[in-house]
């Protein structure tokens, strides 16, 4: 810590005016980002889908949902795989991290015909019970009961663990645990048929979470260097000291 500290109080510091110029060469650079990003996200949208042709039963809130019904009104569909399994007694910290920025993005999202849900395994009371605790109110729904986790490859059986033929984050055998995170998304057509437009693993979220967006803004950035593991300081939001 000291090192760091040490590290930034000696940044450089300038005048305004060599400030600017170096702001502006910056600027150039995140200007051209922002035009690969757009070309990305081009692309990603070109990619050919893939029919879903399983029939997933999920518990919600109010009882049995299809796949189909989870897209309510909407067209398109977006879910987090959020890592709780079963036997858990609470939602992972880290997935409970890019959860505290759900609540407000349905309803805006909803305008451009897409719904959003939260997907885990572990059982619909449990998961009722942790956002209450939370305080959350997005949709969130249990699919301990199909393999829709197993598929879409953000859970792992034991014996395909056991023998490194987990698929994660399309790798194979890069993976010791039974849950990981992701984000999948789906459309349906105006005859039902739905489809598996997109899915994303690892750091492929990381633009999801707007608190790290708004480190990555400040001096010291993320600050996670130093620690054991990335994130190793995240907490849910109500164990905080």
């Amino acid at each position: 810590m000291a090192n760091e500290r040490e590290s930034v109080e000696k940044h450089q510091v300038v005048s305004r005016e060599a400030w600017i110029e170096a702001r502006k060469e910056l600027l150039a650079k995140e200007k051209e980002f922002t035009k690969l990003r757009d070309q990305l996200s081009q692309q990603r949208r070109e990619l050919p889908w893939v029919e879903v042709d399983k029939a997933y039963v999920f518990d919600g809130p109010a009882g049995k949902e299809t796949l189909a019904q989870l897209f309510g009104n909407c067209t398109q569909l977006v879910v987090y795989h959020f890592m709780f399994a079963p036997e858990w007694q609470e939602g992972c910290s880290h997935c409970s991290f890019w959860a505290d920025t759900f609540d407000g993005i349905p309803i805006h999202l909803s305008r451009r015909n897409v719904s959003m849900i939260a997907v885990s395994r572990a059982p619909i009371e449990k998961l009722q019970a942790f956002e209450r605790r939370m305080g959350w109110t997005f949709q969130w729904v249990s699919s301990g009961k199909n393999d829709f986790n197993y598929d879409f490859q953000v859970s792992f059986r034991k014996e395909d663990i056991e023998k490194g033929t987990a698929v994660y984050n399309y790798r194979t055998g890069n993976t010791d645990r039974e849950d990981l995170h992701g984000v999948s998304a789906f459309y349906k057509d105006e005859g039902g048929r739905i489809f598996h437009t997109y899915s994303t693993y690892g750091r492929g979220i990381d633009l999801l979470n707007s608190a790290y967006n708004y480190l990555d803004l400040v001096a010291k950035g993320r600050d996670e260097d130093s620690l054991d593991f990335t994130q190793a300081w995240v907490r849910r939001h109500d164990q905080y000291e």
